[in-house]
């Protein structure tokens, strides 16, 4: 069984693009992946949870798991 975190990011504008305007960007992503790795989650994705008009996603949630009970598991048998 897994156990599952949701860590919700925002993305920021970063000033001018050629194609769409404003570019964008993600600054602390690393450093939330590193961080909840070291503390046992394995990162399994993302989910966009807010977007402009355009498609451009404003906010996304960083998946994490973690497997609990596989003390439980490992017993049986």
């Amino acid at each position: 069984m897994y156990q599952y975190k949701y860590v919700r990011i925002t993305v920021q504008s970063q000033g001018y693009g050629l194609i769409n305007g404003t570019s964008y960007g993600i600054g602390e992503y690393r450093q939330i992946i590193d961080s909840c790795a070291a503390s046992g989650w394995r990162y399994v994705g993302y989910i966009p949870v807010k977007q402009r008009g355009t498609g451009h996603i404003e906010e996304m949630d960083l998946i994490f798991e973690k497997e609990i009970y596989k003390h439980l598991r490992n017993n049986e048998g």
